[in-house]
């Protein structure tokens, strides 16, 4: 498929634009209205936005530039184009993103504004040299995506009632884990929604500001000049009540977060790491000490995100040897769980997906757990003061929403992968009730 000759009539007809901020102006970028060039990047971006992808990849080859959509998490072919229409394509999507399109040996950053359809919307940009060219990726930001309402993020009730009580906390830290595109920042958004603005001094720090908030929330942009360590500090001279930070990325975060919230700050953050157990072990990696991580933390929520099975083409399916000995199904779950799978359908794109959820794992900073921690226990200690307030893994409630039929196994192994090898299973959460969340 190639995006060459007819692109440019096929975007003229969409109500979109990219925008240019000059100076504290906003204008329409300019452009032969029968450009090629402008007619391909119109293209590109509406069949993005059309398509609901989250990243366009434009990665060029030896003959060609190919066009990639990241569509419910996975690369998707979108097309290509030859070399000759990339150089023009690449250099207008470099002019809207405020990049030197002089600039061809040096990775640059930028954010591109526009309109589509009446909605504002921007995305971020990177562009870095390759063999080949200059490979460029856009993360599309769009604000109604990102207004999600907690409920329907697919919790289960009981990790749902227990996470909105740790944001109710008048002081603590809350942490979310996972590794990036695993829904924590929607996760973040959607847990401040919760919070009444209007009493209480809500300040972020940001490394993307992915979603601006409407009103009674200062948010800060990370820049070189403006870090997170530099930022927290100046918060905590700014009265704050709630301060969320994007991610506690070194030791100085770290410690100015734990001290935030020793002293009456209600502090909401991220880490990189595969569940929610080993949160305790990375701290403590970052120079944390033990006795004051035990006394902060209120809950630590890990998660990863799984495709839905589309609602159009969805059958019953009986899982494989393979995928029953990793999701550990015994006959009884197997007999009585309501497999299905899509077949593939034009709603879905052929894939036989439609839409995400999550699977959730949540730890809870009651007396026990802040025991095993501050006493230095061992990774399986600390899972077993977990498990005795009612923890599951994220592999359990993605087995949960397996036999329910939201999703297909190979959707859980594929994220979950480390968890269905050595994490020991409980059958508890089999019990539990469908997840919060819409196909």
């Amino acid at each position: 498929m190639s995006l060459g000759g007819n692109l440019g009539a096929q975007a003229f007809g969409k109500r979109f634009r990219l925008i240019l901020r000059e100076s504290g102006s906003v204008r329409e970028m300019g452009g032969e209205e029968m450009s090629l060039a402008v007619g391909i990047v119109d293209s590109i971006f509406t069949n993005a936005l059309d398509t609901d992808a989250s990243d366009i990849h434009l990665q060029p080859e030896r003959n060609q530039l190919r066009i990639r959509f990241r569509q419910d998490g996975v690369l998707q072919d979108a097309g290509q184009l030859p070399p000759e229409q990339a150089a023009n394509v690449l250099t207008r999507l470099k002019l809207a993103a405020g990049m030197r399109i002089d600039e061809t040996r040096e990775p640059q950053d930028g954010r591109i504004d526009m309109e589509y359809a009446g909605r504002r919307l921007s995305a971020r940009a990177s562009c870095v040299p390759a063999l080949n060219g200059e490979k460029m990726v856009i993360r599309l930001l769009d604000p109604v995506a990102m207004r999600v309402e907690l409920a329907k993020l697919g919790m289960p009730e009981d990790v749902l009632k227990n996470w909105s009580r740790c944001v109710q906390m008048p002081y603590g830290l809350i942490i979310v884990t996972g590794p990036t595109g695993s829904g924590k920042t929607s996760t973040l958004y959607a847990s401040l929604n919760l919070l009444d603005s209007k009493t209480r001094n809500i300040v972020t720090v940001e490394d993307p500001v992915e979603y601006e908030f409407e009103k009674n929330i200062a948010q800060v942009q990370v820049t070189e000049r403006l870090t997170f360590p530099k930022v927290m500090r100046t918060f905590l001279r700014q009265d704050p009540d709630v301060m969320m930070v994007g991610e506690m990325r070194d030791p100085d975060s770290l410690a100015i977060g734990i001290q935030a919230a020793l002293t009456g700050h209600l502090v909401l953050t991220t880490l990189h790491t595969n569940n929610a157990a080993e949160t305790i072990g990375r701290m403590m990696d970052m120079k944390a000490e033990r006795y004051l991580v035990a006394s902060v933390v209120v809950g630590i929520l890990a998660q990863r995100l799984v495709r839905l099975v589309c609602p159009k083409c969805r059958q019953p399916y009986k899982p494989t040897k393979d995928e029953a000995t990793m999701l550990r199904l015994s006959p009884d779950m197997l007999e009585r769980g309501r497999f299905a799978k899509g077949t593939g359908c034009e709603h879905c794109r052929g894939t036989g997906y439609k839409g995400r959820t999550g699977v959730f794992e949540l730890i809870l900073g009651t007396h026990g757990f802040r025991q095993a921690v501050a006493l230095g226990a061992s990774m399986s200690d600390i899972v077993a003061a977990a498990r005795e307030q009612g923890y599951r893994t994220m592999l359990e409630d993605g087995m949960a929403k397996v036999l329910n039929g939201w999703t297909t196994p190979d959707e859980v192994i594929r994220a979950v992968y480390t968890q269905a090898i050595d994490a020991p299973v409980s059958t508890e959460p089999l019990a539990a009730p469908l997840p919060n969340a819409e196909a």
